[in-house]
Order: structure tokens, then sequence, then C-alpha cells
């Protein structure tokens, strides 16, 4: 019997398999890069649709409710996020150390004005459980 030559090495198995993992690279590294770059944008006209800014809610572990920066009551949180578009993203940030019935009576507001988009912005722990 004789043996056939080698005259090529097949490499397209090797970049299937390159491609691959290079997806998943990439795919993950959106996940874990939090930090924003700076980009100097370019201008359009004043037709173009308006990207909607997330809008911040924060709670002080002492109760007082913040939109953005600018310190609020509970009544006068409803009616600012009543002026709202209701596709505005929105992320709320509470001190580990509140009452929850503060927490509970934030979300309760934006969830009967009918806000979708809402996310709880918490910090990786060390030792304690995730969830």
């Amino acid at each position: 019997m004789e043996e056939k030559e080698f005259n090529y090495i097949n490499v397209i198995p090797l970049v299937d398999v390159m491609l691959v993992l290079l997806t998943i690279v990439l795919t993950t590294s959106t996940f874990i890069a939090s930090g924003m770059i700076n980009v100097s944008l370019p201008k359009a006209s004043a037709k173009s649709k308006e990207i909607l800014k997330n809008q911040t809610i924060s709670i002080h572990k002492d109760g007082t409710v913040y939109f953005n920066v600018s310190p609020m009551t509970l009544d006068e949180l409803r009616e600012t996020a009543l002026r709202l578009d209701r596709e505005t993203p929105m992320v709320i940030r509470a001190d580990r150390d509140i009452r929850l019935q503060v927490f509970v009576d934030v979300l309760d507001i934006i969830n009967n004005l009918g806000f979708r988009k809402v996310a709880i912005q918490t910090e990786k722990g060390g030792d304690r459980n995730q969830i």
C-alpha cells in the first residue's frame, strides 16, 4: 500500500474555531467593560430623534430620596416622573442600610407610572452571597 503525501494543511477548521473564540471574547468583553470611552460626537440636526438619558433615583441611608441630584419627597418624585417619557431608563441606587419601605415606595411610584426600563444598581461584593 502506498501512503499519500500531504501537499497542504487544511486550515479551515482552525479558522472556524478561532472565529468562534473571537466571538466569545468580544461578547463577554462588552459585559465586563463598564467605563465609557471619551468620544467627540458629530452634531446632527434638531429633527433627529433624541436619545433618552438615564434618570437616577438615589435613596440615602437616612431615607432622603434624590432624583438625579435634587432631593425631593415622594410626591415631588411622582410629579417629576409624570413629566418624563415612559421609555426613559430609570436607575435606582439605594443604600444598603435603608428601610425597605422607602425602597418599596419609590419602586411602587415608578411601576405605577408605567416605566418599564428600570434597573437597580448594585456593586459586586466580595464575601457576600449574590443573587
